[in-house]
């Protein structure tokens, strides 16, 4: 590798898209990859997050555009793609983050009006950009696409039947559309984050400290993650540093799924 030991990171003359850019886990990806020299397309269903999200990039002297997107829509998906295309001159790499969460009922008393949103967000929205991203990329070349799973599609969870069936089902088509398309010099992986400091963390679980920090008990790291943790991992899987990894289900969890919250206890811990 020439230069410097970390120049694989870097980004410049490429394009990236991020979906779910307007807060959380998408835009501190989206910002990363900006610093890093991407010209970045901000797509979020809140068009005014996403405004701001790229008002933000451009402050910092870097290069955005933003769009106002429902993932559920295939021709709205389609036109995301031709627009990144077309605004920005490419694109070389994507982070399909946006999904939704809901904590319901047990499985017996669930509403299939909620089951059905969240697959169509988490699930068919995932397929959707796939389906669009892959078709430009094989045409152009190649690029790298980074997909949102959880780590709640590793490990039983209760009450999120929906959700943890769409996060695992992103890893599907992850493996799936890396089989067909590494041929085509595209690479595909999945990240799996834990319990991660976001707004949509905060509204499920109660937006206090107290509550956030009672939560990283559970985390052999001792804390639950920040946005930044999960925005380098995908943005190293997006960058050539991570040219020959592709397939995977890498987690971002503080090392919970290796070991459950009752394989550690900080009164017990080692001096």
């Amino acid at each position: 590798m020439a230069g410097s030991p970390f120049s694989a990171l870097d980004m410049q003359g490429k394009v990236a898209l991020v979906t779910g850019a307007g807060r959380g886990i998408g835009q501190a990806t989206a910002m990363l990859l900006a610093r890093r020299g991407a010209a970045v397309m901000v797509a979020d269903i809140d068009g005014t997050a996403a405004q701001a999200t790229a008002q933000a990039i451009s402050a910092n002297h870097g290069r955005a555009a933003h769009l106002a997107i429902d993932m559920t829509d295939e021709d709205q998906v389609a036109d995301m793609i031709d627009q990144t295309v077309r605004m920005l001159g490419g694109l070389h790499a994507a982070f399909n983050n946006a999904g939704i969460a809901r904590v319901g009922p047990l499985l017996a008393q669930a509403p299939l009006s909620d089951w059905q949103q969240t697959i169509d967000v988490n699930l068919k929205g995932v397929f959707l950009c796939l389906k669009y991203q892959t078709r430009h990329m094989a045409e152009s070349g190649g690029g790298a696409i980074v997909n949102a799973s959880s780590c709640a599609a590793l490990l039983g969870q209760q009450r999120t039947a929906a959700y943890c069936a769409s996060k695992a089902g992103v890893i599907g088509l992850t493996r799936a559309a890396m089989a067909e398309y590494g041929p085509r010099r595209i690479r595909v992986n999945a990240i799996a984050p834990g319990s991660i400091d976001t707004p949509m963390l905060r509204q499920s679980v109660g937006d206090d400290d107290g509550i956030i920090a009672a939560l990283g008990k559970d985390y052999p790291l001792g804390r639950i993650g920040h946005v930044d943790d999960v925005a380098e991992t995908a943005a190293w899987l997006l960058s050539d540093a991570a040219s020959f990894v592709t397939g995977i289900c890498l987690a971002v969890d503080g090392g919970y799924t290796s070991s459950g919250p009752w394989a550690h206890n900080p009164d017990d811990a080692p001096a």
